[in-house]
């Protein structure tokens, strides 16, 4: 099996009034084909593992390898192509850009990434028919619903083809019908060279990847591994 990203001794503190130690000596390996989530009370770290996991935040020590390949937290240059070729995100909130089109938001990160313009378009409006909202295209965020701004959320982090999806809490604030639909939606992005990552309060949803984490006491313990 793949291993595709690798932790290793993974610390991370924040400081504040006082030193807040959130992880702790995390080491997990993350296989290509896989979709894992992650559970947790809130605070428990699930947020700051994203955040490291999408090079967004740096640990406090330890190593990250990806494709065995160790990450260097102070070539932020390379970590950010890294981040806009491999790794796509989705927020609980949409954080969509609310001057800009469905379309617009969706193509903006593929022009971000070197694509000229019209294949970036064309790639947009091929990923807004696969969620559902061909139609919509032309919308602003304000006009749609919060499952539809998901949809576009989950059409711009696929836009560049990323062989990494990490979701924070995508279905927390929708209601259970479309937190359904939303979910079975990020499910079918999953191939055999591509790991989803989402974070989730609901055991429902957590039950249907194929590795259920729990994050305690600042470590990840395996509780259900389907393969």
């Amino acid at each position: 099996m793949n291993n595709f990203i690798h932790l290793i001794n993974i610390n991370k503190t924040f400081d504040s009034f006082k030193k807040v130690k959130v992880l702790k000596k995390i080491s997990y390996k993350f296989h290509k084909g896989k979709i894992y989530s992650l559970m947790g009370p809130s605070g428990s770290g699930k947020s700051t593992l994203l955040n490291l996991l999408s090079l967004i935040d740096r640990p406090s020590s330890g190593l990250i390898k990806i494709e065995n390949k160790s990450i260097n937290f102070d070539n932020q240059n390379d970590n950010d192509i890294l981040r806009a070729n491999k790794i796509g995100i989705i927020y609980q909130q949409d954080n969509l850009l609310p001057d800009f089109t469905a379309l617009e938001n969706i193509y903006l990160g593929s022009l971000a990434a070197g694509n000229n313009k019209k294949l970036s378009i064309n790639k947009a409006k091929n990923l807004l028919k696969k969620v559902g909202l061909l139609n919509r295209s032309d919308h602003y965020p304000s006009q749609l619903s919060g499952g539809e701004k998901q949809r576009v959320s989950i059409a711009r982090a696929l836009i560049n083809n990323p062989q990494i999806i990490l979701a924070d809490e995508p279905t927390g604030s929708l209601d259970i019908e479309t937190a359904k639909n939303i979910f079975d939606i990020l499910k079918k992005q999953i191939n055999s060279n591509r790991i989803i990552i989402f974070a989730t309060h609901n055991r429902f949803f957590a039950n249907k990847s194929d590795c259920l984490l729990e994050m305690v006491s600042g470590n990840i313990s395996v509780t259900n591994d389907r393969v």
